[in-house]
This record gives structure tokens, sequence and C-alpha cells, in this order.
């Protein structure tokens, strides 16, 4: 397929690229001890983009043969002549970059093909049973297992020749309590990129049910809290949370072109000086980030991107089209879920740099305040960096000492509002949001996370 790809970008006129896909996914799901879905999908096809007099044309195929790939070839620039009429904005060129050449493999030696479809199923099950017997306040349990795996072919005119093979399995888990009429509930999400033991070494699946009862169960009996601008500090997970939804899709190109709060503070100061924040195609500090790519879906080898750099904003996330405008190389941000979606500008592995404060004096310096871990269900961010998100779990902080938890608690204001009152960054590291999945048009798998953050929020709750 590569050396059929390779002849046909070679022979074609003007710019064109080649992504052939081949997906493989597996979807299990058990609810309160009854199987709901147990699949296996493949699909197979290929996108092609064509550039001409300064539009792109776009089209997919399924027919892998020579013939329906070049038929695909000219619909897209077909798609393109056609559409150069009415666009009233030309791409002007697109920025050189350092194409992806060679193979680039899984990063596993327990390849999820090794584990049976049958062994997966019975861990689902008795994970889904572990919770239904965790505690007798439990009236409801959901557990699901779920894989991805591609391998695609990228190629284009102007160098790309790239082999890339991705696997991203994910396992998720839910509980709900109940007492005198209340329901709480409980949950947590693991997902890698790489292999079957990656992911179960990552938080043993029977960790995550426990988890997910005790919080489900201890949250039947905590109070609100009370609402109001507070220090809080911030695990992992929620500054993952904060570093993509609220800032990453702030600093994305085609954003920040269309208006974005970040359009004129480049070079500028955005937040603490304790504060750097990056997006990578490369798993850094941890390995098997989700995100982690090797080459972006326009053929750009990926690297690493400093956001903002001790608290001053650096660079935007780029595809080729918008890195020429701006002027800069781009940055491997450009992303297609399926063959038949085209590439656009999305995160990848999204994080804050650890400090160097050990999280047990982070903490032991608020009075009075909250220790938040984990998005819970709810939260919205927009492209002016204000935001608001539900909490999985949220305990009261008195005199340095971590305590009663509390319930119902969301985070909200403005994301550099918030990177602007951080005076204390962890020491510690760790990824997040592997099983997540971000939607911009078409869905992306990426992950986020960072160190501890000790900073000022404003808390929802009851008074």
């Amino acid at each position: 397929m590569q050396e059929l790809l390779t002849r046909i970008a070679n022979q074609s006129s003007g710019w064109i690229e080649l992504r052939f896909q081949e997906r493989k996914t597996k979807q299990i799901a058990v609810r309160n001890g009854t199987l709901e879905e147990s699949s296996s999908k493949r699909i197979q096809g290929i996108g092609v983009r064509a550039l001409i007099d300064g539009v792109f044309g776009f089209a997919s195929t399924t027919d892998l043969t020579e013939q329906g790939i070049l038929r695909a070839v000219a619909a897209a620039q077909g798609a393109a002549r056609t559409s150069s009429g009415a666009k009233k904005h030309r791409i002007k060129g697109l920025a050189d970059a350092s194409m992806g050449v060679g193979t680039f493999p899984v990063p596993t030696t327990d390849p999820l093909d090794n584990h049976s479809l049958e062994e997966k199923l019975a861990l689902v099950m008795t994970i889904d049973e572990r919770i239904r017997k965790g505690s007798s306040l439990i009236v409801s349990s959901s557990t699901s297992y779920g894989e991805i795996q591609d391998e695609k072919i990228i190629v284009t005119s102007d160098g790309a020749k790239a082999h890339v093979f991705i696997s991203i399995p994910e396992f998720r888990v839910m509980a709900v309590a109940q007492k005198d009429g209340d329901q709480c509930f409980g949950n947590g999400a693991n997902g890698v990129n790489g292999g079957w033991q990656d992911l179960m070494s990552l938080t043993p699946p029977e960790e995550l049910a426990d988890y997910a009862v005790r919080i489900a169960v201890e949250q039947l009996d905590a109070p609100h809290p009370p609402g109001g601008l507070a220090t809080v500090v911030l695990d992992p997970g929620l500054v993952g949370v904060l570093s993509h939804e609220a800032i990453g899709h702030s600093v994305e190109a085609d954003i920040v072109l269309g208006g974005a709060i970040t359009a004129n503070k480049m070079n500028q100061k955005v937040a603490s000086e304790l504060v750097t924040m990056v997006d990578s195609g490369v798993s850094e500090h941890r390995p098997h980030a989700t995100g982690t790519l090797a080459v972006d879906d326009e053929g750009v080898a990926t690297r690493k991107t400093t956001l903002i750099e001790n608290g001053i904003l650096r660079s935007y996330l780029h595809n080729r089209e918008t890195a020429a405008h701006f002027g800069v190389e781009p940055t491997g941000n450009a992303r297609a879920f399926e063959y038949s979606d085209a590439p656009i500008i999305r995160m990848r592995n999204t994080y804050i740099e650890p400090g160097v404060t050990p999280v047990e004096e982070l903490i032991a310096g608020v009075e009075d305040g909250f220790y938040m871990c984990g998005l819970g269900f709810g939260g919205q961010a927009d492209s002016n960096a204000e935001f608001m998100f539900g909490v999985r779990e949220a305990r009261e902080i008195k005199n340095g000492r971590i305590g009663k938890l509390v319930r119902g608690a969301t985070i909200s204001g403005n994301a550099f509002d918030v990177l602007n009152s951080v005076d204390a960054v962890g020491s510690d590291f760790r990824w997040d949001l592997g099983a997540s999945t971000c939607g911009k048009s078409q869905s992306a798998k990426v992950d986020a996370g960072g160190p501890h953050l000790r900073c000022k929020g404003t808390i929802g709750g009851r008074q």
C-alpha cells in the first residue's frame, strides 16, 4: 500500500496528501451484571486532500484499488477547483516542515491481540460484580473496556512517507450508592497508548472499582461545600482538565484566528512564572500517554511544543496552513479521527511541567481550602478561557491537613486568572485523561496531566 500511495503522490500534479487507515475496535460494556455490548469492528479506507489555487479539496474512499484511489484523488482535486470560486480567503501556502519518514510501532511488549475477547469480557464481568459487592448501599454498577488499534500510512507529495501504529485500550467503572432516597456516584477510568499490561499496571481495575465504591458511599453523608473564592490544591487530573479544556483549546491556532482570548497575547504574561505548559506528541515524564503521536495526519513529525514558558505565552498549536499564516514552524497538531475526516488542529498530550515543591509541603501550606481530585460529571469551557468543572472528589484542607469529604463541588473561573494565582507547583507528575475523548467537530484521543498545583478558584456549593 505504501508503495502504491507513494507512486500516486509522485505522479499527481500539485500538492496532495494520501492517508490510508485500518481501524479495529472492541467494546465490552456491562451494567448491573448484565452484558449490554460485546462488539468488534473494522474499518478501512483512504482520505485524500488536494491543494489547488489556495483551496483544499477532500475526498475519501473504501475502494483500495489503484483506480479507486485515483478516482478519490480526482474527486478531491475537483472539490478544490469547485470551491475556489466561492472562497474569499485563500491559502497562500503550506509551511515547510520536518516530514515523517519510517515505521513507528506501538510502544509495548504485550500487544492487545495477545489477549482474547473472552479474557477481556471475564475481567469486565468480574470487576462489575466487585463493585456491586463493595457495599450494601450500591444500587447500580457499570463497567466497560474498549480498545482502538490503528494502522496508518501517510504519504504526501512533498516528502512524508510514514507507517504508523497506534494502540489505545481503556477501562471504565462507575458505582451508584443510595441511602434514604439520596443517590451519589463514584467513577474511575484509565487509558494508555500501549498494550494490555501497560493498561493493567497503570491502576489495577480492582483499585478503580474499590475507589468508585468508596467515593459513592462516602458522599451520601458528606456536606456540600460553602461557595466562594478559595485556596485549592488541584491533583494532576484536574490540572490536566484545566490545561486541555480551558487553556489548550484557546491556543489552537484556528480558534485563535476565530477570536479567542489569546489572539493578542503572544509573548505576554498569562500565568504565574511558576507555570510552564506544554503540548507534546511525545509521552514526556511518564510513558504511554494516550495522545502520543510520532507523525500527525499531515505527515509532519511531531515534537514538544511549549505553549507557556515561565508564565509567558510562547506558541499556538498549528497545522501547516496556520503555521504559514503566522510565519512559524508547524507543531504537528493536524489530526483526523478516521480516514473519512479531514485533518484539523487538535491537541495531543497537554500538561504543566512539574515544579520543585513536594506535594506534602504544598498541602501543608494551606490553612483553609480544598483538595480537589479529578473531573466529575458536568463541565464546560469556552474560547475566552472561562470554565466550570464538576469535581469527582473534593475534601476540606484545615491547618495543612486534608479532612472530610464534601459533595457536589464545582470549580470555576477564568483559567488564566487561576494560573496567575499559582503559588506552588508540585514535584510529582501523572497522566490522567487517557480514557478521555476530545470532541471538536470530530473525535480525538488525547491525554493531559501534570503535577499538583496550589492556586485560587471559585468553589460552587451550598450555603
